[in-house]
């Protein structure tokens, strides 16, 4: 145990983040670089080590929290590094994008505020970077077999790093011109700045793992030749289908999916292009959508210089505290502030979006919303409560309906959907189809990066298995079979 009375005579400190006047003028990471260094350690030390840490299971990679908090609190720094990457493929990605439900878990959560396992982490990870602790792990011989991975997401990552430390020769296909899927395209500069990405492919690169840009399998490789090419195939393409919003003015100028929008803002940043063809400068802007993209759109807006920010949601505003049907150890819904909340805007909560308003030209100018409430367990509007908004830019960030059936790669391979449209697979992540197996929103549908990282790394045991009989990579964390009470 790192200090016996660490959680009682420390508070929780969070990351210092930068002020708002001066992190909105840049697209650098919101966070006060090295600022949690000084005082990580002793937020490490109010991890109880629990006889049973519930940490373990709010986390779908099973992470050994409070093993490494034990070594972070002695700055024993190699040894956490260890610890952390023993579970995590990539915790400097977890670290800045995880909503953190093992904080949610924490023990000391019951009745205080939890240990910042989320800061720990990637104070960490950052640390052994820059000691250069975190080096190449090329396998020390070589299988013989092949496998391809589509997407290169979280879960491709993660199934093709397993895979080639396995011993395997692994290629990973991605459509777009860089490698990260949605961590390069969908998440913004100032939430995780993708130099982290950089240095991960390397590593990668310098292990074994082959990518490959620029290419759909589907459309520029058939999904035939691929399955003759390779001994066994990994799908991780995720659930990239977004919700639409099928309402008059939907076809207005000025309307478009959020990923449609934030792409074109980290794509300004590789350099790519020098403005955004999609900007929000002296624009109102309207998202709709109260989730995690939905902030990315709102701080997005912000940096290009909007007039106004208002994000609307359905559902009711959340509360502040757990509700009894969401009890500890459980994840709950709660009223969350993001850094993009923090910069400005309006949360306009319980309304329903019923038309768009445009010009003589085509333009969005307005959006029509309405009041909603729940009647009888369904969501009725309001009468009397119409009224527009103005809105020259409109995002649409209602989250994602399943994989990309455009391309032909599920009817290619032949490949069964589950009732909600997601690949279908066994306990090993295997498809219908021998050989092809499925990891993360592909299979899954929209989910959290820490549930990517893990269904890859599940997935790249089931393909080590099924190539060679056995497998010796860590066997899959389930934590929903987990036999624990509270």
């Amino acid at each position: 145990m790192a200090d016996p009375k660490g959680f009682l005579t420390t508070g929780r400190e969070v990351a210092e983040t930068r002020p708002v006047a001066e992190r909105v003028r840049d697209w650098n990471e919101v966070y006060v670089p090295g600022s949690l260094l000084p005082v990580i350690s002793k937020q490490a030390s109010r991890c109880m080590d629990c006889g049973i840490p519930f940490c373990h299971n709010g986390c779908p990679l099973g992470n050994l929290i409070p093993e490494w908090n034990d070594y972070a609190y002695r700055d024993d720094w190699q040894a956490a590094s260890e610890r952390l990457h023993a579970t995590n493929n990539f915790p400097e990605f977890t670290g800045r994008l995880c909503p953190a439900p093992c904080e949610s878990a924490c023990v000391l959560g019951i009745n205080q505020q939890p240990v910042t396992i989320k800061n720990v982490e990637v104070t960490i990870v950052d640390k052994a970077w820059a000691s250069g602790d975190v080096t190449p792990q090329p396998p020390e011989r070589l299988s013989g077999k092949t496998v391809a991975v589509i997407g290169s997401g979280p879960a491709g990552l993660a199934a093709a790093q397993q895979l080639t430390r396995a011993g395997h020769t692994v290629a990973v296909y991605e459509r777009a011109d860089r490698i990260g899927g949605l961590l390069r395209y969908g998440i913004p500069e100032f939430k995780m700045e993708k130099r982290h990405i950089n240095r991960r492919i390397e590593q990668m690169r310098a292990e074994g793992t082959k990518f490959r840009t620029e290419v759909e399998i589907g459309r520029d490789i058939d999904a035939a030749k691929l399955r003759k090419r390779y001994d066994a195939v990994v799908i991780a393409a995720g659930a990239t289908t977004s919700r639409d919003l099928t309402v008059p003015g939907r076809d207005l100028k000025g309307v478009h999916f959020a990923m449609e929008y934030l792409p074109m803002a980290n794509k300004v940043q590789e350099g790519d292009l020098t403005v955004s063809p999609i900007t929000a400068e002296g624009k109102h802007v309207v998202v709709i959508g109260g989730g995690d993209t939905g902030a990315d759109c709102v701080g997005t807006a912000h940096r290009q210089g909007a007039a106004s920010v208002t994000q609307l949601e359905i559902m009711p505003r959340p509360g502040e505290e757990r509700n009894a049907n969401q009890p500890w150890p459980t994840f709950p819904m709660l009223y969350k502030v993001t850094s993009a909340h923090e910069e400005g805007g309006e949360r306009v909560y319980s309304v329903s979006t019923t038309r768009f308003e445009g010009d003589e030209d085509g333009n969005v100018q307005w959006l029509h919303l309405v009041e909603v409430e729940f009647t009888d367990g369904k969501l009725v509007q309001k009468p009397g409560t119409e009224r527009r908004i103005p809105a020259q830019l409109v995002t649409l960030a209602m989250g994602f309906t399943g994989t990309d059936r455009q391309n032909g790669l599920v009817e290619q391979f032949g490949l069964e959907l589950d009732a909600r449209g997601n690949i279908a697979r066994d306990a090993d992540y295997a498809t219908n189809v021998p050989g092809v197996f499925v990891a993360g929103d592909a299979g899954r549908g929209q989910s959290l990066i820490v549930w990517a990282i893990a269904e890859g790394r599940s997935a790249a045991r089931g393909v080590d298995r099924h190539l060679t009989g056995t497998s010796t990579l860590p066997a899959p964390v389930r934590p929903t079979d987990r036999a624990l009470t509270v």
